[in-house]
């Protein structure tokens, strides 16, 4: 491995994780993605640690849950003494660039975002809230002046042939570069997924996930344009990759993809997430570059939080002690203890919630004394949903509060509290849903702890 690999994350906006190749998906969307996840290391358990769009990057740029960053719904900007890993890649003697959508300045405008607002990184081109100043023809970011450039062509090619011109001109020092799409997020004021032209009539009508075939929402009307952003994404990768190896860089740069979180279509609440289902924070991710190729499939559970010590680690970097992830290198090596088997999720603006999901099992309560957009936490949660992921991957079915998994519900209630403790959150209690009766089995003491 070099000894100051570069580092670039392809970072992309409500994507789900089964609109990849490698994950299921039959419309070959993601032939890019599948062959870097296939040569590289592929983390086929993948979760967000908070499915909206600003504390979901307030996570990723931190190391930190959304509580503890402060940023723990949109709007709230990354407070100005934060360490992100622009700072952490900057002292080991990295150049750092940021291109595409932040969402983690103070909100008073869309576009610009000032210097001290900018999480450290030396290169800027992008805007606070790219679907607020921008279309899918009209990429309109700004520079580390401030000043408005508009890029041309499709959004998606307009920012990567940005990062490709900010990797030809930084070849011979090592660079951390961090390329933020709003792609394949909806454009908010039409509410609508914008492919490239052509692209819409080629998917719609295609392939429906069986959770959205059975539960509906909006995906018969987005799901073209949805797949057509995702195909797009997937060529921006292969360019990216291209350009590297035309580089001579392709063996000397680490390149992370994964996504904020994913998109149910208004199947689970009246948007397309924050909620605690697959649908909403579930999401692809693969790694390639030196320490990454031939990985393999990594089948622990992995949250976004897991990802920023991941890649210091990579380029021999100190993990700082206020991360609360932890690398996955060892789990390349086959040195899984101690690694936790599960995910920690907090839930912000459609509700306060918590979530917790292991290899079975998804558990996740509510407070209903609380407000989304106003309360960053509770001290009283109250039974909201539980899933059993083996016999109901699409959580069509909750089983919360029947009697015949009632030890599975205790069991998981135990598991989300230490959860809270460790994220720093205040002691809480949990109100079990009330008791309904069940014809089925019930769980065994040893299923109830899977």
């Amino acid at each position: 491995m070099p000894d100051h690999p570069n580092v670039i994350v392809f970072f992309t906006d409500q994507q789900r994780h089964d609109s990849t190749g490698i994950h299921g998906n039959p419309l070959d969307l993601t032939p890019n993605f599948d062959r870097m996840a296939t040569a590289g290391t592929h983390v086929l358990h993948s979760f967000t640690c908070q499915p909206v769009c600003g504390p979901a990057r307030s996570c990723l740029q931190t190391g930190q849950y959304a509580t503890q960053t402060g940023c723990w719904r949109n709007g709230i900007p990354l407070r100005p003494d934060a360490r992100t890993l622009a700072h952490y890649f900057n002292e080991a003697g990295y150049r750092t660039g940021y291109i595409g959508k932040w969402h983690l300045a103070d909100g008073k405008s869309p576009g610009p975002v000032r210097k001290e607002q900018r999480g450290g990184y030396d290169y800027w081109l992008g805007a606070n809230a790219l679907e607020h100043t921008s279309d899918a023809y009209n990429a309109t970011v700004y520079d580390g002046e401030g000043r408005e450039v508009k890029l041309p062509g499709y959004r998606v090619d307009g920012l990567t042939d940005a990062a490709i011109r900010y990797i030809d001109s930084h070849q011979r020092e090592p660079f951390f570069l961090f390329l933020s799409f709003l792609e394949p997020h909806h454009q908010n004021h039409v509410d609508d997924y914008p492919p490239p032209d052509g692209y819409r009539d080629r998917y719609t009508g295609r392939w429906t996930p069986p959770d959205l075939a059975a539960l509906g929402g909006s995906s018969q009307q987005h799901l073209g344009g949805y797949w057509g952003m995702v195909k797009r994404l997937d060529e921006a990768l292969g360019r990216l990759l291209d350009a590297l190896k035309s580089l001579s860089l392709d063996q000397k740069t680490i390149v992370l993809f994964t996504s904020d979180h994913a998109c149910h279509f208004k199947t689970r609440n009246a948007e397309y997430k924050r909620s605690c289902h697959e649908s909403s924070i579930r999401v692809p991710t693969a790694i390639c570059g030196p320490g990454f190729d031939g990985g393999g499939r990594i089948r622990q559970l992995v949250s976004l939080l897991d990802l920023p010590p991941t890649l210091l680690d990579a380029a021999g970097i100190a993990v700082p002690p206020q991360m609360q992830g932890r690398s996955i290198l060892p789990l390349l090596r086959g040195q899984s203890a101690g690694w936790p088997d599960d995910v920690y999720v907090q839930i912000s603006e459609a509700q306060v919630g918590r979530a917790i999901r292991t290899s079975r099992w998804k558990y996740c309560v509510d407070a209903p004394d609380k407000h989304g957009g106003k309360d960053p936490a509770s001290d009283h949660y109250v039974e909201q949903y539980l899933y059993d992921l083996q016999h109901d991957p699409h959580e069509l079915n909750n089983l919360i509060g029947l009697q015949s998994h009632r030890r599975v519900a205790e069991v998981l209630r135990a598991r989300l509290l230490k959860r809270l403790a460790e994220a720093g959150e205040g002691p809480a209690t949990i109100e079990p849903a009330p008791s309904r009766p069940s014809g089925q089995r019930q769980v065994t003491e040893e299923e109830a702890h899977s």
